[in-house]
């Protein structure tokens, strides 16, 4: 099989979808791989070293897409990229497609197979490629929230570890998953007051039981979220359902109570966002202002720390690179295993219940 490597074009996207271990690998295996030119550059890894792995260097990223049967990114093909797609290509990035229809429906129409990062799931519901860059957003939306909560940034003048004599910043997480906890790791290394939410009381004693009193646990329901958001210094965002649209669970009328200068990050905005007054926004433009309150909604966050972030996902998304060109795309829909449920498109049918639910398209499953 031939594996295309593009540079992502995303607004300040430095990831990429390969690093050359797994470029040697894949050639290893019988296995041809294209790279761009520069699209490892901004995670600090040179065209020098994918030829030194076995792969090809393309001058363009036609050059890539048009070779390549099975195309490896880290963010969802952008407009620019629609002219690529075929009803012969493959595609194994992060998609988030039910907050994207337009995208849905270009790669529906072109039939190109879709196989999405953040679907694919084990039997225990573990989704093992959206926990690493789950662990880097939650550990950056309380960097990031600190940051804007300076009033030089629009927020509060507000430093959440406080200082002798003064109050620390209040910090609270709807979401207790992996984004959520390593979010209460930072805000509470930090010094922040910190209160998480959560509808899953197993999720709520297992940070009672790493935090102790240091973290506060409620059961997320309207009163208890709209009364921690009237004190919440930082808000953050980190509720996800697997393949489905995030559902909004903080209204206009809660975000009107916050004080002003207060900041929310909602790390789940690549699903749609689990608050009203949310909407995508980019590292070049990262925040906007409603009723006082600044709102920081990057949908691709770990981009920012790219080095980190590209070796931490491809651990993750390399076996499944593997699997996807040694086995075929109908045997891996085939078969039972977590890649299976990470099929969300196949031949212009919608084979993920999820996803079809949130695009209003009929799942066809296969």
């Amino acid at each position: 099989m031939v594996i295309g490597v593009p540079r992502e074009i995303k607004d300040n996207e430095f990831r990429v979808g390969l690093v050359p271990s797994g470029v040697r690998a894949l050639v290893e295996a019988g296995h041809s791989v294209l790279v761009e030119k520069g699209a490892g550059s901004g995670s600090a890894i040179t065209d020098e070293d994918y030829k030194a792995a076995g792969a090809t260097i393309a001058e363009s990223a036609e050059g890539v897409w048009m070779k390549a049967s099975l195309v490896v990114k880290v963010k969802e093909p952008r407009p620019a990229e629609y002219p690529f797609l075929r009803n012969d290509l493959s595609i194994f990035t992060f998609f988030h497609l039910a907050a994207d229809l337009e995208l849905a429906s270009e790669l529906i129409k072109k039939r190109t197979t879709a196989v999405a990062y953040e679907t694919v799931e084990t039997e225990s519901g573990l989704t093992p490629i959206l926990a690493p860059m789950s662990e880097v957003a939650g550990r950056l939306s309380v960097q990031a929230g600190a940051h804007f909560l300076m009033k030089a940034y629009g927020g509060r003048g507000v430093l959440l570890g406080g200082v002798p004599g003064v109050d620390s910043g209040d910090v609270v997480i709807a979401g207790a998953g992996i984004v959520g906890m390593n979010a209460a790791k930072v805000a509470v290394g930090l010094g922040g007051r910190v209160t998480v939410l959560d509808t899953r009381a197993e999720r709520l004693r297992a940070l009672d039981d790493l935090f102790g009193s240091k973290v506060q646990t409620l059961f997320s329901n309207s009163l208890n979220l709209s009364e921690s958001l009237r004190k919440a210094d930082l808000f953050v965002g980190a509720v996800h359902i697997p393949g489905a649209r995030t559902p909004k669970l903080v209204t206009r009328d809660m975000i009107k109570t916050m004080k002003k200068g207060s900041v929310i990050v909602d790390v789940s905005v690549d699903q749609g966002g689990c608050i009203e007054t949310i909407r995508p926004t980019t590292h070049s433009d990262p925040v906007y202002e409603v009723d006082g309150v600044i709102h920081y909604g990057v949908a691709n966050m770990p981009g920012a720390v790219p080095r980190t972030s590209t070796f931490a996902l491809t651990n993750a998304t390399f076996p499944f690179v593997l699997e996807l060109a040694n086995s075929g795309m109908k045997n891996c829909l085939a078969s039972k295993g977590p890649l299976r449920r990470g099929f969300n498109l196949f031949d212009g049918k919608v084979v993920h219940k999820s996803v079809a639910l949130s695009l209003g398209r009929p799942f066809e499953p296969i």
